[in-house]
């Protein structure tokens, strides 16, 4: 099933009309009991993940009818939605606060994420930065580009390779296993730098902007990264799980790559991950 550039404005009028009215006027505002922890003091979900997730869903029962809602809420209340993203004709996958976190700390790096998914492939992205108002946005063939809250855009290039000792990246690797984690860890220190924010819709606009030159990413949900990886690829990136296959929203287990090409992806993999 197609999604036309149509469509992907349509999906960003829904984003942007629950962030404003469900997200943004909860940031720094959460009442008593809005902020509850899921498996733990960094896994996290607030009132405004809950309520913007909901609305998303029932605009978008309204605006796409057939298509199947995946939301980061819906599957903590039904894993089994999971499992239907891979035959679907088209699937709407949504982060509705990715970098919750962040948000309940009142910290502005967070954002909203949307991946369209079509029989697994993903075909479109959004990610939306509520505190700006502005977008990453990425159509399969038709490239990744920036688009400010006024409109204006700007096509999207990642990063130039380099040697490793002049990259830049942003590693989860406290997500990791042992031994695993300590042995990256340790071999960060090859790289320039290496940062984490907590925060996968901002990490992915560094990469696709050519900001930063990789991610090193293990938590492997399909709303953290169908609409990245879509953007990054668009933008000229080249992204893959740690065992070397393709990633695709129904891969939900193992750590994801994204670098400038695929030499990088494998010196990355080589002397970062082993």
């Amino acid at each position: 099933m197609s999604f036309t550039r149509a469509d992907l404005d349509r999906l960003s009028s829904i984003m942007a009309e629950a962030a404003e009215t469900e997200i943004m006027p909860r940031f720094r505002g959460l009442e008593l009991g809005g902020i509850r922890e899921k498996t733990g003091a960094l896994d996290l979900v607030t009132d405004a993940d809950e309520q913007a997730e909901w609305r998303i869903r029932d605009a978008c029962r309204d605006a796409f009818p057939h298509a199947l809602f995946v939301g980061e809420e819906s599957v903590a209340r039904d894993p089994s939605l999971l499992a239907k993203i891979k035959d679907a004709d088209l699937c709407i996958i949504v982060d509705p606060v990715d970098g919750t976190s962040n948000f309940a700390w009142g910290l502005p790096l967070f954002g909203v994420m949307a991946g369209v998914v079509s029989k697994g492939q993903t075909v479109a992205g959004l990610i939306l930065d509520p505190v700006g108002r502005d977008w990453h946005k990425g159509l399969k063939g038709y490239g990744a580009w920036a688009e400010s809250a006024a409109g204006k855009t700007r096509d999207l290039a990642v990063a130039k390779p380099d040697k490793l000792s002049e990259m830049t990246g942003l590693s989860s690797w406290y997500l990791m296993p042992e031994p695993q984690r300590s042995k990256t860890v340790a071999s960060l220190a090859k790289t320039k730098a290496c940062f984490n924010y907590r925060c996968a819709a901002y990490e992915y606009r560094l990469i696709s902007e050519g900001l930063v030159h990789f991610s090193l990413h293990y938590k492997l949900m399909p709303w953290d990264h169908a609409a990245g990886v879509l953007i990054h690829a668009e933008a000229g990136g080249f992204s893959a799980l740690l065992d070397g296959t393709s990633y695709d929203a129904t891969k939900h287990e193992g750590g994801i790559v994204s670098a400038p090409d695929r030499e990088t992806y494998d010196l990355i993999l080589r002397e970062l991950v082993g």
